[in-house]
């Protein structure tokens, strides 16, 4: 109840301690801090060897958000990132897996920690943290990197906004490329 309180329904500890004092029940913050710390220790084999399932694919699917931690006077902002293997669709038998890792913030290091040991074609953005590990002299060898269709598109949908407002203002907006709406699954007028 106390893990499913912290991590599943995002309760600090402190409020959890007040929830069960409301209850009649004391239980200080630094007990419940060593439960949950027992917890993770004995939880810990299950999480290494989920991680090593995951880096043993040689396709992964790397991506991170925000997450807000939870500070003394503030909330910063920290970074979850999520490494996943999904090989169904490449005849692969290892059944499909993720693992998490949190950061302080959003730097290389963080990512290239964790494939330190690894290699194999990485779908990801084209976060610039990435590019370390694309390098051809790379031990034990360089990641290929399989650029995410999702962000590639991306550019294609802005210029094909640029479109619209060109429509709007054509004074004030830059000009386009045809091939912008084409991309997007749109065709220009002059084309069709």
């Amino acid at each position: 109840m106390i893990l499913a309180g912290k991590f599943a329904d995002h309760q600090p500890l402190n409020r959890q301690s007040a929830s069960f004092a409301r209850e009649g029940i004391e239980i200080d913050v630094s007990t419940l801090a060593d439960w949950v710390g027992a917890c993770v220790g004995a939880l810990d084999p299950i999480v290494s060897a989920l991680r090593r399932h995951v880096l043993a694919a040689e396709r992964l699917h790397v991506d991170d958000t925000t997450v807000p931690v939870l500070a003394k006077t503030k909330t910063r902002t920290g970074r979850l990132w999520v490494y996943a293997r999904d090989d169904r669709p490449f005849g692969g038998k290892g059944p499909p897996a993720a693992f998490f890792d949190c950061s302080p913030s959003r730097h290389g290091e963080y990512p290239r920690t964790i494939l330190d040991n690894w290699s194999g074609a990485m779908q990801a953005d084209a976060f610039a943290g990435f590019n370390e590990l694309y390098a051809e002299g790379r031990r034990p060898g360089p990641i290929f990197e399989a650029a995410c269709w999702a962000h590639g598109r991306r550019d294609f949908f802005d210029l094909a906004r640029l479109a619209k407002a060109h429509r709007r203002r054509p004074s004030r907006a830059p000009s386009r490329s045809p091939r912008s709406t084409i991309a997007d699954g749109r065709r220009p007028a002059h084309l069709v």
